[in-house]
């Protein structure tokens, strides 16, 4: 019996932080960035390549350009920069 009452005690704990960490995660400081586009933003990270355990490549919407931007421990560097319009996946743009 007190093995039971135990494990009920475990599961009411963990239960309780697994809705709290989901409530937090809907409406508090754990949210999760979003990565679709939004209308009125400016700045938008479109992805993120790590290369190293210290190096990352970033590709970042400004505005109608995307920049490509290699950060590294000594700094961050524009690789390219782009029209947006020439990211585009669809199979109009491949041709």
């Amino acid at each position: 019996m007190e093995l039971f009452n135990q494990m009920a005690a475990v599961a009411a704990v963990l239960g309780s932080l697994g809705g709290l960490a989901w409530w937090l995660r809907r409406r508090g400081p754990l949210e999760r960035p979003s990565f679709r586009r939004s209308a009125g933003r400016r700045l938008e990270s479109l992805e993120r390549l790590p290369l190293g355990p210290q190096q990352t490549l970033h590709l970042v919407r400004v505005g109608s350009r995307a920049l490509l931007l290699a950060a590294t421990p000594n700094g961050c560097a524009l690789l390219d920069s782009v029209d947006v319009r020439a990211l585009d996946p669809s199979p109009e743009a491949i041709q």
